[in-house]
């Protein structure tokens, strides 16, 4: 509320919906209420409907600068993952920023997007691995993983996240692209892979409203990633060579003999052949 002590004139800002910056989005408004209105030696005095106005323009303006949306992004929901699982033990550990992702950005200096992905990333790749893997669990930072007794760790991170509206691209669609990155160790913590994975995903605004066409987006585009973790993981990173069973029986197994080399074969006696010298008497 804003009140003039001089008039004893108040303004009530109450909340109304515009739609900005291209999307349905509350922003303040005023309405202007007169109470008592006291007089002065100069008269009834009040606010000038210029005044009014004025001040009517500048909070909307400053509504308008402020136009923000956030989206919050929940689990993806996926089909259970029809595989072959790996037969190898996997731990894995989510670093905190992969497991509250949030990115926040201004889009042509006029809207402020939040952009939420919260527990969405964990949820997702839980249910892959735990698909994906004979033995699977999620250790945390109190866990050193080289004293499990596992074949290899993974831990996710996300390098990038980038999307577009309407207003950017000139379309009706909102874009999202993510690029993943999938860090292998080995039982004793060394480094086995590191794969990095681009996702994408798109909505159509006319379809969904501008917050919803970019929720849809996100998930889709995790979505590309889950399908390229099934289909690709161990193509790119080899994790099924990492079972310490097999790798125990390749390290136990003698080496085979080296044959001896064989005596070479004794050579054949070259024929010799001698001309017959010509006797032949001579008469005379």
């Amino acid at each position: 509320m804003l009140h003039c002590p001089r008039t004893g004139s108040k303004v009530i800002i109450t909340g109304w919906t515009f739609r900005i910056c291209g999307t349905l989005t509350t922003c303040s408004a005023l309405i202007y209420e007169r109470a008592t209105v006291q007089q002065s030696p100069l008269g009834r005095s009040n606010l000038t409907s210029n005044t009014l106005k004025a001040v009517l323009i500048a909070v909307f303006l400053t509504a308008l600068g402020a136009c923000s949306s956030q989206v919050t992004v929940n689990a993806p929901t996926i089909p259970d993952p029809l595989v072959d699982r790996i037969p190898i033990s996997v731990a894995v550990k989510f670093p905190d920023t992969f497991e509250h992702f949030v990115h926040q950005e201004n889009v042509i200096g006029k809207e402020k997007w939040t952009i939420d992905l919260g527990r969405s990333n964990t949820l997702l790749f839980t249910k892959l691995f735990d698909a994906m893997f004979e033995e699977f669990t999620v250790v945390d930072d109190s866990v050193d993983p080289r004293d499990l007794p596992i074949d290899a760790w993974i831990e996710p991170s996300i390098d990038a996240f980038e999307f577009s509206v309407p207003s950017q691209s000139q379309t009706p669609s909102f874009a999202v692209w993510i690029r993943y990155r999938i860090k292998i160790f080995d039982s004793g913590g060394k480094q086995f892979a590191n794969w990095p994975i681009s996702a994408y995903g798109k909505s159509l605004s006319t379809t969904l409203g501008g917050d919803d066409a970019l929720r849809r987006a996100a998930v889709l585009a995790m979505r590309d990633a889950a399908a390229l973790v099934i289909m690709q993981m161990d193509r790119a990173t080899g994790i099924s060579s990492l079972n310490r069973e097999t790798l125990s029986k390749v390290a136990a197994s003698p080496e085979p003999a080296m044959p001896e080399p064989a005596l070479p074969e004794t050579a054949p006696e070259e024929s010799q052949t001698t001309a017959s010298e010509d006797t032949t008497n001579e008469t005379g």
